[in-house]
């Protein structure tokens, strides 16, 4: 028995630590939302207990904690560096993989979203959010070319749009940032650990999420089924704005379908592990 609860231990401990990887990437990757992936992984709702009532959720959840930020900080950072190299290979094969991984989660996300029953609202939130979010996305990256000089209050400007990333799951600041041309030099500070880049994106990072956590969590325990349908529109939109429409030929399109099976497939992977810990 003992033996047991050892192994399950550990397997929770590295499915968190990369599922943190994971979330961390997809901070960082352009059109992908790290708050989607932490709900995907089902780790958004007690981090977000956790930030609201800190005094009853720490007992609870501090296990799962430091595998998720350990995961999560060697996501963000380690991934600055090998994004850069990727995108210089092929951005398109990497966006794929990311789409396959939340295909692969949509199924789970749609039983949870309607575990306290479904409505009218509830479709019209899924619908109005997959709707809003689409448009918004599409205008930002498709549309509107505006480009601004980085410095240290548009590096904090990018710590609010991570925070609002992590604590409002479809909101994609990667996106915003590449709209504005923050993208690339921030990118390239993370990567060499820049004091500038850092320094200014934590002090914005920590107020967007103070600020917004506890308003997230009201309207979820109030309507449920509503924030969540809405949460799966938000999924469903900003999967389907980042989907490549350009290829250099064959062998990439190929590269890219390979990489989203494998997406699906450890999305797949990850639910099943899921299973098996709570199952026992």
């Amino acid at each position: 028995m003992a033996g047991r609860h050892d192994q399950n231990f550990i397997m929770r401990w590295l499915r968190d630590l990369l599922c943190g990887f994971l979330i961390g990437a997809g901070a960082i990757l352009p059109g992908v939302s790290g708050g989607v992936l932490a709900v995907v992984f089902d780790i958004y709702r007690p981090f977000m207990e956790v930030l609201t009532h800190l005094r009853t959720a720490v007992p609870k959840y501090w296990k799962w904690f430091p595998p998720i930020a350990l995961g999560w900080c060697a996501g963000f950072l380690g991934f600055a560096k090998g994004i850069a190299a990727a995108m210089n290979i092929s951005n398109t094969v990497t966006v794929w993989l990311f789409i396959g991984l939340i295909v692969g989660t949509v199924p789970s996300l749609f039983r949870e979203a309607g575990k306290e029953g479904r409505c009218a609202a509830s479709w019209l939130s899924l619908l109005a959010c997959a709707a809003a979010v689409f448009a918004g996305l599409f205008y930002v990256s498709r549309v509107v070319h505006v480009e601004v000089t980085p410095n240290f209050w548009w590096y904090n400007f990018c710590g609010v749009l991570w925070g609002a990333g992590i604590v409002i799951p479809g909101m994609t600041s990667s996106s915003v940032m590449m709209a504005l041309g923050l993208y690339q030099p921030m990118l390239e500070g993370l990567a060499h650990l820049d004091l500038l880049v850092l320094s200014a994106c934590l002090p914005g990072l920590v107020l967007s999420v103070a600020l917004l956590a506890r308003l997230v969590s009201w309207f979820f325990r109030r309507y449920y089924s509503v924030a969540f349908h809405g949460i799966l529109g938000f999924v469903i939109a900003s999967t389907l704005v980042i989907i490549p429409t350009e290829y250099t030929g064959a062998g990439e399109m190929a590269l890219s379908a390979l990489c989203c099976v494998g997406g699906f497939l450890l999305a797949f992977f990850l639910a099943r592990l899921d299973k098996r810990i709570q199952g026992t």
